[in-house]
C-alpha cells in the first residue's frame, strides 16, 4: 500500500484579516503604561510567651522553622520571655501562615500550649 498526495498543494490565496479601506483620522492610539506593582504586604511571626513551654524547646521551634542560629534563636526566646512575645521573622502572608501553622503543630505535637500568630508589619 503506497500513500502519496495525489496534487499538489496551493498557497493561500487571500488574506484572513478584513483591511480597512482608508481613514478618515479619527482613529485613538492608546500609549502603553507600564504598570507599577506594590511589593506584597509583609507579615511578622510572633510568638508569644507562656508559662509551660520549656525555653530550649522554643529554641528548637525558632531554630527549625525559622532557620536561625542557635545564639539568635536564642536571643528571640529571652525577648519573648522577657517581654511577652517576640518577632521570630517577616513574610509574605502565605508564608507567615504556614510558619504559623508549623509551629502550632509541632507545639501540639510535644503537648506544649506554645502560641505562635502573624499579624501585618506596618
Amino acid at each position: 500500500m503506497v500513500f502519496m498526495a495525489t496534487k499538489k498543494p496551493s498557497l493561500p490565496t487571500a488574506p484572513t484579516t478584513p483591511v480597512r479601506e482608508g481613514d478618515s483620522g479619527n482613529s485613538v492610539v492608546l500609549e502603553r503604561r507600564t504598570q507599577k506593582v506594590k511589593p506584597p504586604k509583609m507579615y511578622q511571626v510572633v510568638m508569644l510567651n507562656d508559662d509551660f513551654t520549656p525555653m530550649e524547646f522554643v529554641v528548637l521551634v525558632i531554630q527549625e522553622f525559622f532557620s536561625k542560629d542557635r545564639e539568635t534563636a536564642t536571643q528571640i526566646m529571652l525577648k519573648i520571655h522577657l517581654d511577652g512575645k517576640g518577632v521570630c521573622g517577616v513574610y509574605s502572608r502565605d508564608v507567615a501562615a504556614t510558619k504559623v501553622d508549623q509551629v502550632l503543630e509541632a507545639a501540639k505535637q510535644h503537648g506544649h500550649p506554645l502560641q505562635c500568630v502573624s499579624e501585618p508589619v506596618e
